[in-house]
């Protein structure tokens, strides 16, 4: 790359910073300099010569974006359809009555609405477990299209699709490591042969993987059958037998607890204190938009209730340590970009990483006035007090108002699709 006479720079002024960086800390007040699509200083009164966009955080908090390492993206098509479903009928009427029914144009539209969704919540990155059959390559391009249209950051987890399939999006699509979306492997375990199969195919492309684990020894088995790597992302993880997590931890593998799916559908408690146990730091994920809302203040919510519940009635063994706010709000920043190999580029304010970042309003009636910064998101913020949003330095919502020009059209096609599975 050749030397550039000019930077694109812009200016996050006045703001209290949580950058989730062990050595910057929090700061009360300061600026955060953004130059061609990274962060290149954080401190107070910072120089503004020669920057084109000024962002004012007077008031605000300012924070990396907010990471979802687990989120099946093409059911924002079905939001809310399935608020009561336990997992069995999920499994019955989601991926097996309603799925088979969606067109490659209804996933384009499904995965862009969550996308959308998740950038005005200010969730700056997410792994998309595409758990959808892909029959055709149209339908994977549609998947693929929406995410790299959207503007977020995320990783697409090819999953339900052929080998081959895979083989393209790699090498003609998803082959840059620095790019915006990336590609992983959704390797679901099925007999010996396929995982086996599975796991090759991993070490072809050269690709992490993600798969559900719920119950018994399945990291062992993975181990067993050689193909047991690290960066691979473990879902849930509810009631493993004792040593499971060790493994996950050991293997340099991640977990990815979604607190409030766990807890509505059934998969078990989720497990922030055999995580804790096992040395393990856990991240967050919305899992189905079908049953919870994509938004990561209440995952944080459900994370910290859930955590601190298990340990106080015993639920969590004893001695188990109570969750604080703090280690939540890790959880979903650094610990989420930790889990997908991305702590390098995001995750934190850190000079020389990338400008995924946001600002939160604190002068709204809900959470005003401020005495703790960190309390203050985990506890009482929502989706609403998200003001700005940044994914690689560039503005993808300003002033609390999403900046995609194709909305109104995108809610329309929405309507659209839900009345044609309506029957009407």
């Amino acid at each position: 790359m050749g030397h550039r006479m000019t930077t694109a720079r812009l200016l996050v002024t006045g703001g209290r910073v949580l950058s989730m960086d062990p050595a910057l800390g929090e700061l009360p007040v300061a600026d955060v300099l953004v130059e061609d699509g990274r962060i290149t200083d954080v401190r107070q009164d910072l120089d503004a010569t020669g920057v084109y966009e000024r962002i004012d955080a007077h008031g605000c908090l300012v924070l990396p974006g907010f990471i979802d390492t687990h989120r099946h993206m093409w059911q924002a098509a079905l939001r809310g359809s399935g608020a009561d479903q336990t997992l069995d009928q999920y499994f019955a009427t989601v991926l097996h009555s309603l799925a088979p029914r969606l067109t490659a144009d209804d996933l384009h539209l499904g995965n862009l609405l969550s996308a959308l969704g998740a950038l005005d919540a200010g969730v700056t990155t997410v792994q998309d477990i595409s758990n959808i059959a892909k029959p055709t390559e149209e339908h994977t391009d549609a998947l693929l299209d929406a995410l790299t249209d959207s503007g977020l950051r995320s990783v697409f987890a090819y999953g339900h699709g052929t080998a081959q399939d895979a083989r393209r999006v790699r090498t003609r699509r998803l082959h840059a490591k620095d790019a915006l979306v990336t590609m992983a492997l959704n390797a679901e375990a099925g007999g010996d042969e396929t995982i086996r199969r599975n796991g090759d195919l991993a070490r072809e492309l050269e690709l992490p993987t993600a798969l559900h684990v719920r119950g018994g020894r399945p990291v062992s088995r993975l181990r067993r059958l050689g193909v047991l790597r690290p960066g691979t992302v473990f879902i849930h993880g509810t009631g493993l037998e004792a040593g499971e997590l060790e493994m996950v931890r050991d293997s340099g593998g991640a977990l990815s607890i979604a607190p409030a799916i766990e807890m509505t559908m059934g998969h078990g408690l989720p497990p922030f204190a055999a995580a804790a146990a096992a040395g393990l730091r856990p991240s967050l994920s919305v899992d189905v938009e079908v049953a919870a809302p994509s938004d990561m203040f209440t995952q944080m919510r459900a994370a910290f209730q859930v955590g601190r519940f298990a340990a106080l009635q015993g639920h969590a063994g004893p001695g188990a340590p109570l969750l604080t706010a703090r280690e939540v709000l890790e959880f979903a920043t650094i610990g989420g970009a930790e889990a997908l190999g991305m702590a390098d580029r995001t995750g934190s304010l850190t000079p020389g990483k990338q400008a995924d970042l946001i600002v939160l309003r604190t002068d709204r009636p809900g959470v005003a006035p401020l005495h703790d910064a960190t309390g203050a998101v985990v506890s009482a913020m929502d989706r609403a007090d998200v003001d700005t949003v940044l994914v690689a330095g560039r503005i993808v919502k300003r002033a609390g108002r999403l900046l995609y020009a194709g909305l109104p059209r995108l809610l329309a096609r929405a309507e659209e699709v839900r009345e044609r599975l309506a029957g009407r």
